[in-house]
């Protein structure tokens, strides 16, 4: 199993409308098809003035996250519907391998 764990910032006002956004149109359409994807988890927390948010994407092979992600499967992959939620994000991703 990989974890693949990404983080964007939002406004305290856009972090409702992300998570909406995120949870009923971005993740079925960016999911579907992709044989490995086991799911996901996606972690908020405010940190200041703003909501960082941890998106942990579980699959179960690197063959599986580049279905999903694409042959540079370490940029981050973000819609563009994402970005005008968000005040910044990482474009780079990070995996890891999961021991237990």
């Amino acid at each position: 199993m990989i974890f693949r764990i990404w983080k964007g910032w939002a406004s305290k006002e856009n972090a409702s409308d992300y998570e909406t956004l995120f949870r009923d149109v971005v993740l079925p359409k960016v999911t579907a098809g992709i044989d490995g994807y086991k799911g996901v988890n996606l972690l908020r927390r405010e940190v200041n003035d703003e909501i960082e948010f941890t998106t942990i994407f579980r699959f179960d092979t690197l063959d599986a996250i580049k279905s999903f992600a694409g042959p540079d499967f370490e940029r981050a992959v973000v819609p563009s519907e994402v970005k005008a939620l968000l005040s910044r994000f990482e474009i780079v991703v990070q995996h890891h391998e999961v021991i237990f």
